[in-house]
């Protein structure tokens, strides 16, 4: 895809193995994300599949610059993200952002909600102070919350209401891209479907574009365009949702199904 937003080219991120207390010696490798390429066009969702601990969240964390590869390059519309670093990797951030799987541990509990997003506003589009309070109500309006809550504390809502916090702040930079690092697995099922449906409504009416990473087959079928499925650092196969999930071609995604 030659018009593809987002070009993740042989990506690969290595860990090494240490030994020792005074003296530390490297053993071996892990090679949690070995050789990835995907292509992702602007506005689609792409789901990412496997079993615990084959990568896929150090493949987004990676993507993200949050992680720095071993090799390759990701590409987000005009820029080489693996080539930033400093202050033009901050500055690019407002145009990519992550939502992390649980909300209990990525919201500081000494802040309160007006505190979070107003920070996130400033860091990416420098308001005035006397806009921020009017900005952050909006934020909060466009997830489904009130704004009259902003000042209270995280461990004031419930966990589909602090995910829907993450998903805010996430959204203050008015970014194109997100990683979703398994946004619904901490929730209760109710939950999830309910934020599944405002991120999805979030995507189409923002023209998102979506690296949807979960272990849940029904959740990635729900939302995403493509599934690529990951096993030990690589992706097996990648497909549209519709043929991956009615005529899968590996036998690693067929034992997934089954």
């Amino acid at each position: 895809m030659s018009d593809a937003y987002l070009q993740i080219n042989n990506l690969k991120t290595h860990f090494p193995v240490e030994k020792g207390i005074l003296f530390r010696k490297v053993t071996g490798t892990v090679k949690a994300v070995d050789g990835v390429s995907l292509r992702l066009a602007k506005g689609e969702v792409l789901g990412l599949v496997g079993e615990s601990g084959c990568g896929k969240s150090t493949l987004g964390r990676t993507v993200l610059q949050l992680i720095k590869p071993t090799e390759g390059t990701v590409v987000l519309g005009d820029r080489t993200l693996t080539d930033l670093d400093g202050k033009e990797l901050r500055s690019a951030r407002a145009d990519f952002q992550m939502i992390f799987q649980d909300p209990y541990a990525s919201l500081n509990p000494r802040m309160t909600v007006y505190s979070m997003l107003a920070e996130s506003i400033q860091a990416h589009r420098k308001l005035p102070k006397t806009d921020l309070a009017g900005e952050v109500g909006a934020l909060m309006e466009k997830v489904g919350l009130a704004a009259r809550f902003m000042r209270k504390y995280p461990h004031e809502f419930s966990g589909g209401q602090r995910q829907r916090i993450s998903i805010a702040r996430a959204l203050a930079g008015e970014p194109q891209f997100l990683v979703c690092d398994e946004p619904t697995s901490a929730l209760d099922v109710s939950v999830q479907a309910q934020i599944l449906n405002l991120m999805k409504e979030l995507q189409q009416r923002y023209g998102l574009t979506y690296l949807f990473i979960s272990h849940d087959l029904a959740v990635v079928y729900y939302i995403s365009d493509d599934v690529g499925v990951m096993y030990l650092g690589r992706i097996c196969e990648l497909a549209d949702t519709h043929t991956l999930f009615t005529r899968p071609r590996h036998p690693y995604t067929r034992f997934l199904l089954d």
